[in-house]
């Protein structure tokens, strides 16, 4: 089976004799011990371990950036990195001309230069990558243009930042993990979401020892995407084919990240092997039949996508995550965020939390009880005066950042982590398609995770 290739259920085009090797590829994984065969992913890889030392690279002055994709999300990180001291942007890429004249304009009313534009194509990117002088390449394209942006930059010499899900596949995964190691440079998935306030305030009680021993997590991604998933811009134009051809949890990590953060994943344990299943799917054909004209050609769409994939994850010392995806079903918005540990639990949707010794015996306390315990970025003046982008978690994403980059830190999120929670898209999917057999999640740190220390509590 090829290396690159993502498993699909037998609508997909998995015929008999792929189930018949991916059944072989199980066997012999047992048979060796519980290697991880996932994705091909360990053949020809190197064996040796990461780095020693959390990768940090020398201190700049000024961050120069060059964007690449400057769509909603793009133009909204654009538009906040402009508020934080020591940024320049030099270079703006889209495939469309409105995008990045709209993107120039907004750089030259924060009292900039204008940048460069590149917008020759969807493969433009290279040749910035190529010939600007920046620093850092960010890029808020769609997922499947992640890793070629990220390795271009890094083999040309730039840190690189992506929108999430980092990658697509394990091999993807690698490819980040392998160039970032090799050019040593920065690859750091911005995971928003693990810089929210009761995320954020969560992770200092677990660094306290208030919830004792974490032993158990629940997280995922519940938001009803139908109009965006359908809408004639946007990811409107790319989101949908997704669900087309894959059938998995096709984006973890919002819910992933923050519950990784408090388990110490890839810092003193790590995610071992997952099972998933998916429901049955119906909320993207609903759509059609209610909301597209007769002669749309979207109605021919089929889609693979279950409405609800489910997960369950085992790490190597034992703790196990819940993890969900639901987005083509109607729902109000939650991401589901419990850790739960030998002397209390936290509950984000609603917010709470009950600390054995602390709490009224089996009740709840409402998060502003716990006060003392607020993230000390969460106090701070940067994050007060920020506005817009989720209550301030996109601001605080940005600025840490930068922030490391400036002061030649290691970040609070590496392409170790990047990879691993990005990982958990292609295991879910080759599980569904296996009946929900386990599937191993490879060990991207090789060994590392074992002396790598936790990721602490960091101020502004």
């Amino acid at each position: 089976m090829d290396c690159d290739s993502r498993v699909h259920d037998s609508r997909m085009g998995l015929n008999r004799r792929d189930l018949f090797k991916l059944g072989a590829l199980t066997g012999l994984g047992a048979a060796l011990g519980g290697a991880s065969l996932t994705g091909c992913a360990a053949a020809g890889r190197r064996m040796q371990p990461a780095p020693r030392e959390p990768f940090h690279a020398d201190p700049l002055e000024r961050v120069r950036i060059g964007f690449v994709g400057v769509g909603g999300m793009g133009t909204h990180h654009l538009q906040t990195m402009l508020k934080i001291d020591g940024v320049e942007v030099r270079a703006i890429c889209d495939i469309k001309e409105d995008h990045a004249k709209r993107g120039q304009d907004i750089v030259t009313k924060a009292g900039q230069p204008q940048p460069r534009a590149y917008t020759r194509g969807e493969r433009d990117f290279e040749r910035l990558c190529a010939e600007e002088d920046v620093d850092l390449v960010f890029t808020a394209t769609p997922w499947r243009w992640h890793v070629p942006v990220c390795v271009a930059a890094m083999r040309n010499g730039k840190h690189a930042a992506t929108e999430v899900p980092a990658a697509v596949t394990i091999d993807e995964c690698w490819q980040l993990v392998e160039t970032a190691e090799k050019a040593g440079k920065h690859c750091v998935m911005m995971e928003n979401c693990c810089y929210d306030r009761a995320e954020m305030m969560c992770l200092n009680m677990v660094r306290q020892g208030l919830l004792g021993d974490v032993l158990h997590g629940e997280c995922g991604y519940l938001h009803d995407l139908r109009g965006v998933k359908f809408a004639k811009g946007g990811e409107g134009l790319w989101r949908r084919d997704h669900a087309t051809k894959r059938n998995g949890n096709l984006y973890p990590t919002h819910g992933l990240g923050p519950v990784a953060q408090c388990m110490n994943i890839n810092r003193g344990d790590r995610l071992d092997y997952l099972v998933s299943m998916s429901s049955p799917s119906r909320g993207l054909q609903g759509w059609q039949r209610e909301h597209l004209p007769p002669d749309d050609p979207r109605r021919k769409e089929k889609y693979v996508l279950g409405d609800v994939n489910t997960a369950l994850i085992k790490t190597v010392k034992g703790r196990t995550i819940y993890l969900v995806h639901d987005t083509n079903l109607p729902r109000p918005y939650s991401r589901i965020h419990i850790v739960q540990g030998t002397r209390g639990i936290f509950e984000k949707w609603p917010e709470r939390v009950h600390i054995e010794g602390r709490s009224p015996e089996h009740a709840w306390e409402e998060l502003d009880t716990c006060a003392e315990y607020e993230h000390p970025l969460w106090k701070s003046e940067a994050v007060k005066q920020a506005s817009g982008g989720h209550g301030g978690m996109d601001f605080l994403e940005d600025y840490r950042l930068i922030k490391c980059l400036r002061e030649g830190l290691p970040t609070d999120m590496n392409v170790y982590d990047a990879a691993a929670w990005s990982a958990v898209c292609e295991a879910t999917e080759r599980s569904v398609a296996r009946r929900s057999r386990p599937v191993d999640i490879p060990d991207f740190t090789r060994g590392r995770w074992q002396t790598c220390e936790p990721l602490g509590i960091v101020d502004a």
